[in-house]
């Protein structure tokens, strides 16, 4: 079937297996894909550090990505409708993803306004000899933790930008908008920023770079911290676990290969990361060669401060300096913006559903509210420390939570494992035994379990960046409050769009299966 919408079911569709898979692999691969993972590594044990790194891919990350899959491709709905076609308690849970998506989303568009600012930039080096005055001084106008409500033009105007061409792309749908710009922008990335990484690695002093990274500290293996690190790194990449996967999965046609599926976004992910600590380290090294300082002896090697104010620095001392400039800047563009629409299309099609909108209301409802948050939260001279507390909270709190119970209750409280197993296996050639019940059901959680205390007590025991007090209560502890009601409230009212009671999950699975529902299927698609 090539039809946007699948016949009888009323529901868009991918086109192709390989218009979900770049999807899936633009919604993963993001920004941190390029400013968390080898700083991540390098602090963590360097080339050691891809030991747990791999363990957690394979023991966390690619099962709760089947456990997405499995969600949302039997169900047929964003992460709301899914859960309560399961149990319709559990809707809530699939609020609190969504209001996730809707958080991040409005945060991260400011962002990714940075990168296309920094991309114009790039052709004259407007940061000059102080990147990180320019950054946080002459570009965001820094002010202190407040809410500010003066607007930085510099900020705002990209930002409109942003949204603009967000929907445009929801209002396309998926077949014409998110799975033709995936199509197009995904292979430009890879192949952009592979020549960037080319060029990279030929500049003097990239070999003291790549060493940096990737010696093994082997002593490093013993530590928690750093197994807990790599665990968090594969969670946060992967886009797993609040709502992203549940919504391209029920997008996906009836008769797809999931699991196979799920094991190339898994492995593209990861490959890319690589690929950019290969990069990032490259520079970083020549950056030290030109400084005749140590890597060691940098500062800012991951986050924002590494893309915006270090990478700059670096490009400042490359030869053809505006383009790899605005080649890195390009990346960063796409990437971000092929992990914004998949976490507005988990909204704007949740919104769709519950309400019984059309595409064009509740892409341009949700398009405008988000607009309109983002430029008056994070486009202002306050909005660097906004995104910054907020980012952390509804990562480190909301995401995680997010993900231990959706485990928990899928697993034990309600004993869903086995069904969405059969699930997987009926419709994938890589078939997912016993043992991927175990790993979603115990590894994860546990591992997700320490990553949320340890956070939670470091947030109450040593504060938040020097944050006063009363700021990370209202920005931090208030995100993760608000999202909690708003994801009551919202699976409270009445459904008046594609809760439909005649609905019958397909395949047919075993009989005996816990939750496999009727043997038959009146949606065959």
């Amino acid at each position: 079937m090539t039809s946007a919408k699948a016949a009888g079911e009323g529901r868009e569709t991918f086109t192709r297996n390989s218009g979900f898979i770049f999807a899936a692999i633009g919604s993963a691969v993001g920004l941190g894909n390029i400013w968390r993972f080898p700083g991540v590594a390098y602090e963590s044990g360097g080339g050691a550090f891809l030991i747990p790194y791999l363990v957690a891919l394979l023991t966390a990350g690619i099962p709760v990505l089947f456990l997405d899959y499995a969600v949302g491709h039997r169900f047929r709905g964003t992460a709301p409708l899914s859960f309560r076609r399961i149990k319709k308690p559990v809707e809530a849970l699939g609020w609190f993803q969504t209001g996730l998506l809707f958080v991040i989303g409005v945060y991260y568009a400011a962002v990714i306004a940075w990168a296309l600012s920094y991309f114009f930039f790039s052709f004259n080096q407007s940061w000059g000899d102080d990147p990180a005055g320019f950054f946080t001084g002459e570009y965001l106008k820094v002010g202190d933790p407040g809410v500010s409500t003066t607007i930085v033009g510099g900020v705002a105007l990209p930002l409109i930008v942003v949204w603009l061409a967000v929907l445009a792309v929801l209002l396309l749908g998926v077949a014409n908008g998110i799975e033709k710009v995936n199509i197009v922008f995904i292979p430009l990335l890879f192949i952009g920023f592979a020549g960037l990484v080319i060029r990279a690695v030929t500049l003097p002093g990239a070999v003291d770079g790549l060493n940096a990274l990737f010696t093994p500290k082997w002593a490093a293996l013993k530590d928690l911290d750093v197994w807990i690190a790599a665990y968090s790194q594969i969670f946060f990449s992967l886009s797993i676990a609040f709502g992203i996967m549940i919504a391209y999965a029920s997008f996906q046609r009836r008769k797809a290969n999931m699991t196979s599926s799920g094991l190339v976004v898994a492995f593209a992910n990861s490959s890319f990361e690589i690929l950019a600590g290969i990069g990032v380290f490259s520079a970083l090294g020549f950056l030290a060669y030109q400084q005749q300082i140590a890597v060691s002896d940098l500062e800012g090697l991951t986050g924002p401060i590494l893309s915006f104010v270090t990478f700059p620095a670096v490009i400042s001392e490359m030869p053809g300096a505006a383009f790899f400039g605005a080649l890195f800047f390009g990346s960063l563009v796409v990437a971000g913006f092929t992990s914004l629409i998949s976490l507005m299309i988990g909204v704007s099609a949740g919104i769709q559903e519950k309400w019984g909108l059309s595409r064009t209301k509740a892409a341009v409802g949700v398009s405008v509210v988000c607009g309109l948050i983002s430029l008056g939260l994070f486009s202002t001279t306050s909005g660097l420390i906004a995104l910054d507390t907020v980012d952390m909270f509804a990562n480190n709190v909301g995401v995680v939570s997010s993900a231990i119970l959706m485990t928990i209750i899928m697993i034990w409280v309600l004993r869903r494992g086995d069904m969405l197993r059969h699930h997987l296996n009926a419709v994938s050639t890589f078939k997912v035994g016993r043992i991927w019940l175990a790993l979603v059901g115990v590894v994860a959680p546990i591992f997700l379990t320490i990553m949320l205390v340890q956070k939670v007590w470091s947030v109450i025991d040593e504060g938040y960046e020097g944050y006063p007090t009363w700021y990370i209560t209202v920005f931090g502890w208030g995100t993760i409050a608000l999202l909690v009601v708003a994801a009551v409230g919202l699976s409270l009212p009445s459904w008046k769009g594609r809760d439909n009671p005649d609905f019958l999950p397909w395949p047919p699975l075993p009989e005996g299966v816990r939750g496999a529902g009727p043997k038959t299927s009146k949606e065959t698609v």
